[in-house]
């Protein structure tokens, strides 16, 4: 590895947003970093303006053009490309606080070397753009943990942001064979479960928030195939976390159905079959909220 970190930046038409991206590095008071563009198929002025800060030669920026393919394969484009340590997603539309990297840097140091090969990251919390806290604390200001036992047992929600190791990422890629969107916790959750987080209770991304296009009300018809996929895992995979959390299980279990159905509809049968008798129980005893959920999403079309 050549730096610290990489930061990683996936973009489709943001060349409105990224000056603030740019800007942001430029004020980093801890500069053993590259930033890594990942541009998924823009079609506005983002690789000219890239060009441009090349040539200003602030620090080392590259700059990768591929065809539309959603962030996910950016994503991974990203992770095998990387040539920093620890892997930073920053995305195209956000800022930092000009110390971030600095502390970040500090926080992976002080973890013992001899423990640090059982840790994958060091996440922070976010602001928004009026200085505002976003989402809740973590239990302690320093707190080793994973993002299971985050969510399921202290119940902390809301924007957070971290570096990741680069080789960690490389063991846990984005599924490319699914439609449409894949959230993130799909890859977290698996590092999770094999990996420790060191937490810390300083805000140091600024979060923008930008408008949602009501138009995006088919969302849940569209990414059907990813958002099955993560409700399976959920189910599968985390009902240890039951008792911590049951509510969320029965909700991702009506929510099962709700976009299996959908795939269902769209021809697409026996993906992301579930397995286990207590996954398929909760599906069962949660379908009715499920069926209507799928009613609704259809109305809303």
């Amino acid at each position: 590895m050549s730096y610290r970190f990489t930061v990683f930046t996936p973009a489709y038409n943001r060349a409105h947003t990224l000056p603030r991206v740019y800007e942001s590095l430029k004020q980093q008071t801890f500069r053993d970093f590259e930033w890594l563009i990942v541009d998924d198929g823009s079609t506005d002025n983002t690789k000219e303006l890239v060009e441009v800060w090349q040539k200003e030669n602030r620090f080392p920026i590259r700059y990768f053009w591929q065809k539309n393919a959603h962030k996910k394969v950016a994503f991974n484009r990203g992770v095998k490309e990387a040539r920093g340590e620890l892997f930073f997603c920053w995305d195209s539309d956000d800022a930092a606080l000009p110390e971030a990297l600095e502390i970040f840097n500090q926080h992976w140091r002080n973890i013992p070397e001899e423990e640090r090969d059982g840790f994958a990251a060091v996440w922070s919390l976010c602001l928004d753009e009026r200085g505002n806290l976003v989402g809740d604390k973590f239990p302690e200001d320093v707190f080793d943990s994973n993002t299971l036992e985050i969510f399921y047992r202290y119940k902390v929600m809301g924007e957070k942001w971290g570096c990741q190791r680069t080789d960690v990422l490389r063991q846990f890629p984005f599924p490319e064979d699914v439609q449409g969107l894949v959230t993130e916790n799909i890859v977290w959750s698996a590092i999770a479960r094999n990996y420790k987080t060191r937490f810390i209770n300083k805000a140091l991304r600024i979060y923008y928030m930008e408008q949602t296009d009501s138009l995006m009300r088919t969302v849940a018809e569209k990414n059907a195939d990813g958002h099955a996929l993560w409700t399976r895992d959920v189910l599968c995979n985390d009902l240890q976390w039951f008792f911590y959390y049951p509510t969320w299980f029965l909700k991702m279990a009506a929510n099962y159905t709700r976009y299996v159905l959908h795939l269902q509809k769209n021809n697409v049968i026996n993906r992301w079959v579930l397995h286990g008798f207590f996954p398929r129980l909760l599906v069962v005893v949660m379908y009715p909220v499920g069926l209507l959920v799928y009613q609704l999403d259809k109305r809303k079309k």
